[in-house]
C-alpha cells in the first residue's frame, strides 16, 4: 500500500495550490450543522458525486482543524501522487491481503490526535442525489475495528443567485459504529437534507472564495460587501 506522506515543503506548497484552486473556483465553503472539535480521532464519511471532493475535503479539514486523511484506490494514486501530500493513502479492493494492509493503517492513524480519516464509501463517482446509495463494507468494517465516532457529511455544488457555484457541506449526527445499513441512512439523510436547500439560509461560510463579475461591480458602486 501506499501511505500519506504530509508535510515538507512540497506539502506546503501542495496545501497553497489546493487553496488557491478552491477559492478562485468557488463562491465558498458553506457548513450546516456542528463539525466535530475535540481531540479525539474520528471517521468522516461522504457522497462522492465530483472531481472536486478530494479538494473540498482538504479545505473541510483545515477549516475544522483536522488532521485530514483520505482511502483512495491505489491505481489513482499511483496515477497522483501528490494526493499523498494531502493525507491520501491507497487501498486495492481487489487485493484482500492489501486491503487489510489499509484498513490496519487507517486504525493507526484514527489513534493520532485530531485525525479524520475520510472515506467516501459508495467507491466511485456517482450523480449527486441519487436514491439509494450504494454503499461498500470498507466504512464499516474500519469503523468496527477502530471503534472511531463517525461522522456522515453531504457535498453538494449548487448555483444560486450568482455566477460563481457555492459548496454547500451538510453535517450530520456523530454516531457509534453500527451495520452498513447505519451508514447508509446516516449519508442519505444529509444528502437530502442538503438537496432541498435553496438558499444558502442556516450555512456558515468556513471557506471565503471569488466574486463574481456582478459583485465586484457591485462593490464598486458601493451596493455590496
Amino acid at each position: 500500500m501506499i501511505r500519506a506522506a504530509k508535510g515538507g515543503p512540497f506539502g506546503w506548497a501542495v496545501d497553497r495550490y489546493i487553496g488557491w484552486k478552491v477559492r478562485s473556483t468557488f463562491r465558498g465553503l458553506w457548513v450546516r450543522g456542528a463539525l466535530p472539535a475535540d481531540g479525539v480521532g474520528r471517521l468522516v464519511y461522504l457522497n462522492h458525486s465530483n472531481w472536486w471532493d478530494g479538494f473540498v475535503l482538504h479545505q473541510l479539514c483545515q477549516a475544522a482543524n483536522w488532521d485530514g486523511y483520505c482511502l483512495m484506490d491505489e491505481d489513482n494514486l499511483r496515477r497522483y501522487p501528490f494526493h499523498t501530500k494531502m493525507g491520501a493513502f491507497s487501498i486495492r479492493k481487489q487485493d484482500a491481503m492489501s486491503s487489510l494492509s489499509s484498513l490496519r493503517y487507517a486504525k493507526e492513524l484514527l489513534r493520532k490526535p485530531r485525525a479524520a480519516v475520510c472515506v467516501f464509501p459508495e467507491g466511485e463517482h456517482r450523480p449527486f442525489g441519487v436514491h439509494p446509495l450504494k454503499l461498500e463494507r470498507g466504512v464499516e468494517l474500519l469503523a468496527r475495528a477502530a471503534k472511531a465516532e463517525c461522522v456522515p457529511i453531504a457535498i453538494r455544488y449548487a448555483f444560486f443567485e450568482h455566477e460563481r457555484p457555492d459548496v454547500l457541506l451538510e453535517v450530520g449526527d456523530v454516531h457509534e459504529a453500527g451495520p452498513l445499513e447505519r451508514f447508509q441512512s446516516g449519508l442519505e439523510a444529509v444528502v437530502r437534507r442538503v438537496s432541498e436547500a435553496t438558499s444558502l439560509e442556516g450555512f456558515t461560510q468556513r471557506v471565503s472564495g471569488a466574486k463574481g463579475v456582478a459583485e465586484r461591480w457591485d462593490r464598486a458602486r458601493g451596493l455590496g460587501p
